[in-house]
């Protein structure tokens, strides 16, 4: 029996047909976000793609009209057309050398000014486009941990924590501290800014903004294992009211975040649900950070005070004897202490020669 013939689409045209069906879904977030430092961002890679297209679009079109022009059944070419002899063009040269030189000195401009300007670690010098930044404002800060596969965000001004769940006030400035636990990873909110990396051991630093209330989608966007695909969390631009009363359930709900709790909290683990923390012990994102959270270990800035001043020389020449392996939170105090009367002594040496 026959088939019945099928009309083919172009392949072309189905590709069409499913990126516009994408667009049609998507709000392209990173060219319409809802916090200044995004939406400068996005300005900036649209006033990039226009340069390009100032090259891009002519180079296409002269190109099939080229094509057009001089192919081989074409009855309106003459044999005065054909010039063998032909083999350069001052006018040309001139176009071809010097409109690409002007759009890459743009671009340079534009990327220079864009890198200082929009800089992470850059405190704001506005609210919006519109909106100056009110000099008594201070900004919210936010201590985040990349975990395995989660986030933990603390609030040292407000003394709570969550896990999964971010929140700040819309037209505040938010100053976020990150750093990670085990390997690096990358924070992302597209709404809010560019992604910044967290990585053990180090702290970076995020400033931005949310200029419009809403739930936003945060992410991880550095692979970092099997749980990486949800290790996902929702942010939350709200009224200072609405985040006052976030505030308030947090600490009615919420349990104390110790160094115990931490520490099971540190364990690997998928897709976790909201966790919320009425207090935190202090101290604990400092010691996150310089990686000494568990009893026994010295914190990194200890240790790098003391190999900064001789190591295992200079403990000696303090009367400790450390164990090469592991060392005591009271020896680390004692070290910490040895460290600055002997900083002190030299600066007093120093005052005493002027």
């Amino acid at each position: 029996m026959p088939k019945t013939p099928l009309t083919r689409v172009p392949v072309w045209l189905a590709a069409l047909a499913a990126v516009g069906s994408l667009a049609g879904c998507s709000k392209a977030v990173v060219l319409n976000p809802a916090g200044d430092i995004a939406a400068q961002q996005g300005h900036m890679v649209i006033q990039a793609t226009l340069l390009m297209l100032i090259i891009i679009v002519p180079v296409i079109a002269l190109t099939l009209w080229f094509a057009w022009k001089y192919r081989h059944n074409n009855a309106a070419n003459t044999e005065d057309d054909y010039d063998p002899d032909w083999h350069h063009s001052t006018t040309l040269e001139l176009v071809i050398w010097t409109v690409p030189l002007i759009i890459i000195i743009a671009l340079g401009a534009l990327t220079w000014i864009g890198t200082h300007k929009l800089d992470p670690y850059r405190p704001l010098d506005r609210i919006s486009s519109s909106k100056p930044l009110d000099a008594q404002s201070t900004p919210l800060e936010v201590q985040v941990v990349a975990m395995d596969w989660k986030w933990l965000f603390f609030y040292p001004e407000l003394g709570i924590a969550t896990v999964n769940e971010l929140a700040a006030p819309v037209d505040r400035p938010i100053l976020f501290k990150l750093t990670a636990t085990s390997t690096m990873n990358a924070f992302y909110v597209p709404d809010l800014a560019g992604m910044i990396y967290a990585m053990p051991g180090m702290q970076t630093e995020l400033n931005a903004v949310i200029n419009q209330p809403g739930v936003y989608k945060g992410m991880s966007s550095h692979y970092s294992g099997s749980g990486f695909s949800g290790m996902t969390f929702k942010f939350h631009g709200l009224s200072q009211g609405d985040f006052d009363q976030w505030v308030a359930k947090n600490k009615s709900e919420g349990k104390p975040l110790t160094r115990q709790t931490y520490l099971d909290l540190v364990k690997p683990s998928e897709r976790d649900p909201v966790q919320r923390f009425a207090s935190v012990e202090d101290g604990l994102y400092d010691k996150v950070l310089n990686r000494c959270v568990e009893d026994g270990k010295m914190c990194m800035h200890h240790m790098m005070s003391i190999d900064e001043r001789g190591g295992e020389a200079f403990m000696k020449a303090q009367g400790l004897n450390l164990p090469q392996d592991v060392c005591t939170v009271g020896n680390a105090a004692q070290v910490v202490a040895a460290l600055e009367a002997r900083h002190a002594a030299v600066y007093d040496r120093t005052l005493s020669r002027q």
